[in-house]
């Protein structure tokens, strides 16, 4: 600041003294010729008001005089003022008595004895506006140059490659996003406490699941992956060769004989292959999050608000934390409704999954991961708020937070496309999906072969076929529809044997859920292709949009033709031939 304040100010400052200098030269000069000799004056003269006479105008053996209270008559302007010509050569003719340099009045102008003019500071010159815009636009880029650093620096922790490669990127065509054939890209995220010193389980991936997106359709959900779902591991580690999921990650990170390899790329990368055996579908990046994030998040955005909505009209409660105050307090306590969140409340609530005692959270690990969810967007939706962008001390603390506690496989170059994408998917639509609860039919049971309490397929242990049918439902855009339960009766008009099998098929394909599939009345004609029936009368708005853009129709009945009777949402009977054979069937 000081350096700045002397860059502005000092060069005026020397202006005026430079220019004062010059204007007692202009003063002394002599255009007659006549050259100013020193001459013994008497005592009186030899000073003037406030200057005393230098030694080198003095006699020998002379000593200064006290200065005079004010000037001798005959150096005052107005009464000796002369009314042409140099005014320093006449006073020194009338006073018989040639002018030294100390007689000068330096206060006074040559000629017209006005005073003279000081330098104004106020408009500003020119000049003072350069240096100033040359002082502002330093100090920006001193402040811009930090926070890009510490941009750069954290980015660079977070994301593979070249970070500044995501700089280039910002001016050139978003790069596509690695997807499946059906166009959906599928990210893993993993959460360990590896920072929570002396965490026995601190590479135990206790909260896990699947980010769904489609980049074309704009459409996400997430899945819920159970931590106690057994697994086969990809090798054999210090916990065996099969396990619960959540071990997976310390399994990867580990040899046979339990020696740390330490790299943690390939070790994730080995999970997201295990997850998508189990999953049937192919996970592209994977993103590994450290849940003091959450933590140090809440704490740089200054708390967070985010609404309870447990199933439990009391609302929630988990007692696992309230060992801090020797049980005497509720630390994860919330009725249903609005609730404000500091940072450590947010952790709390971040881990409460109801496992000893309480009640409102009957899910267990998903409700505890929907929290988790709740958390993030709400710090999402206040970091993107303008109050918190105007502090830059809130924007590196949440940068920090993300770089120290966030790895991602997602490559530098690709960081313009993913936050286009989740720009134009809000948050509010993305739909949590959690495989035991949420299924139409019974994927998973609670207990092993030997009495165990882990999760595994009703099919077999390790027989997944159904939760890859159910994820590829989802994939094909059954996510939306899920939460709607609605079913879908499809029957045979066409005469076409094996139509209706064929259809109701496909329609599972895209996420339906398929009731009965059957044949029409013999009654039934029609030479449309397919004829849709909303039994819900507008009240599964999001099943009957997709229907209408599957089947390519625009119109819909609400009364079911004679003959036909159904519980569904939703009939679909197929009516013009789409081949020469006539024989009934479904």
């Amino acid at each position: 600041m000081f350096f700045v304040i002397r860059m502005l100010f000092t060069p005026m400052l020397k202006r005026d003294i430079v220019g004062t200098i010059v204007r007692m030269k202009n003063e002394h000069k002599n255009t007659d010729g006549i050259f100013l000799r020193r001459q013994n004056l008497p005592r009186e003269r030899r000073t003037l008001d406030r200057l005393t006479v230098p030694s080198r105008y003095l006699a020998d053996g002379e000593q200064p005089v006290p200065p005079a209270k004010s000037l001798p008559p005959v150096l005052s302007r107005r009464q000796n003022q002369a009314p042409a010509g140099n005014t320093t050569l006449d006073r020194s003719i009338r006073t018989r008595n040639p002018v030294r340099a100390v007689d000068i009045d330096l206060s006074l102008d040559d000629a017209a004895g006005r005073r003279k003019k000081k330098h104004k500071f106020w408009p500003p010159t020119k000049k003072f506006w350069k240096r100033f815009g040359l002082a502002s636009g330093l100090v920006v880029l001193i402040v811009a140059g930090y926070f890009g650093w510490k941009i750069i620096s954290n980015a660079s922790k977070i994301f593979q490659g070249n970070i500044f490669n995501a700089v280039a990127s910002v001016v050139s065509p978003d790069k596509p996003l690695k997807a499946d054939q059906l166009g959906n890209t599928n990210v893993l995220l993993m959460g360990t406490s590896e920072s929570d010193p002396g965490h026995p389980g601190a590479q135990l991936t206790d909260s896990m699941m699947i980010v769904s997106f489609n980049q074309t359709k704009h459409t996400a959900f997430l899945l819920s992956i159970p931590r106690d779902l057994w697994v086969r591991y990809a090798s054999a580690c210090s916990v065996g060769y099969e396990g619960k999921i959540n071990a997976a990650y310390e399994c990867a990170l580990n040899n046979a004989d339990g020696a740390n390899n330490g790299d943690e790329l390939q070790a994730e990368r080995t999970v997201a292959g295990t997850v998508g055996d189990v999953f049937g579908m192919d996970i592209q990046y994977v993103a590994h999050l450290n849940l003091a994030v959450v933590q140090k998040a809440v704490d740089a955005v200054g708390g967070v608000d985010i609404t309870i909505d447990s199933p439990d009209p009391r609302g929630i409660l988990d007692r696992n934390f309230d060992w801090r105050c020797n049980y005497k307090c509720y630390l994860v306590k919330y009725p249903n409704g609005p609730a404000h969140l500091d940072v450590y409340h947010a952790m709390w609530l971040a881990q409460a999954r109801n496992d000893s005692g309480g009640y409102g959270l009957p899910r267990g690990n998903f409700d505890r991961e929907n929290n988790q969810r709740k958390i993030l967007v709400a710090v999402e939706k206040k970091a993107l708020s303008v109050g918190f962008l105007a502090n830059p001390l809130n924007v590196t603390n949440l940068l920090d937070a993300l770089g120290d506690n966030v790895h991602t496989t997602i490559d530098s170059s690709e960081i313009k496309t993913f936050i286009d994408v989740a720009k134009a998917i809000p948050p509010d639509s993305i739909a949590s999906i959690d495989i035991i609860n949420d299924a139409p039919s019974v994927l998973t049971t609670g207990a092993g072969p030997d009495g165990s309490s882990i999760v595994r397929p009703v099919a077999g242990i390790y027989d997944y076929s159904g939760i890859a049918t159910f994820t590829k439902k989802l994939l094909n855009g059954g996510a939306s529809l899920l939460g709607e339960g609605a079913k879908v009766d499809v029957l045979n008009g066409s005469g076409v044997s094996g139509a209706a099998a064929t259809e109701a098929d496909t329609l599972e394909q895209s996420g339906f859920t398929i009731g009965t599939v059957d044949s029409a009345p013999d009654s039934f004609k029609s030479t449309a292709t397919y004829t849709l029936y909303d039994l819900s009368k507008g009240g599964k708005p999001n099943t009957l949009a997709a229907l209408k853009k599957k089947l390519g129709v625009s119109t819909t009945q609400t009364t079911l033709p004679a003959g036909v009777t159904s519980t569904a949402s939703f009939v679909v009977i197929l009516g013009q031939p789409k081949s020469t054979d006539t024989s009934s069937g479904q």
